[in-house]
Order: structure tokens, then sequence, then C-alpha cells
């Protein structure tokens, strides 16, 4: 069996797991994805990179993007400061968090907050 996504322009409406045959059968744009594959890397089952082929840079999600042009999977856009980074097709904040805890982002301010946890 093998991931499917069907695409309406450009925008992915659902995934499937099926055999090639059943979707032979169906209607509609169906493009094969990998469960295995995010940012451009195939990942083995122990979930460390195990050298197999990235198809599609990214697992496609409901509501995803479907990049015919680049024939790339990325997931719909976070907030309107990050932009897209290919080769991984992974979104990208104007500067990385901090790594001295959690945050998060905070797109009015267009920076990152730590998140404080409760004792």
């Amino acid at each position: 069996m093998s991931y499917f996504a069907r695409v309406e322009n450009g925008i992915v409406m659902e995934v499937i797991s099926a055999d090639q045959s059943f979707i032979d059968t169906l209607e509609g744009n169906w493009i094969q994805t990998s469960y295995n594959t995010k940012g451009g890397i195939h990942y083995g089952s122990d979930g460390n990179p195990d050298g197999g082929i990235a198809l599609r840079a990214n697992y496609a999600t409901i509501g995803g993007v479907y990049d015919a042009t680049n024939d790339v999977f990325y997931a719909k856009q976070p907030y309107a400061s990050w932009t897209i980074s290919a080769p991984t097709w992974l979104w990208k904040p104007p500067f990385p968090a901090p790594t001295d805890g959690m945050y998060t982002w905070n797109e009015a301010t267009l920076s990152w907050d730590q998140v404080m946890l409760p004792n």
C-alpha cells in the first residue's frame, strides 16, 4: 500500500492509503505521497534518515499545498511573515527561535514569546 493525496487547484483535499490499482479507478487528481518524507529527507521506521527516496519533499496534509511546478507538497503557511524554503519546502520564521527554553511565535510583534510552564 502507498499513500495518495487528492488535489484540487493545488490544495490537498484528502489523503488515503491504497494500492495503485484502486487509485486508478478513482476520479480526480491523485498524487502519491510518502508518510516517511519530511523536509526533503526520507526517514526509516526508527525515525532516522535512511537514504531512501524523499518523495515530493513532504508528506501531504489536508489543507496543505501541492506545487505542481516543483512537484512538492508542503503545509499551508502558518504565519504571514514566514517564508517557504527550498529544498526542504518547510516554512521558516523571519529568524530562528531561541534555544534556551520553549517559545511560540507572536505574529503581532514578529518575535518569539517564551512559554512559561507552571511549577
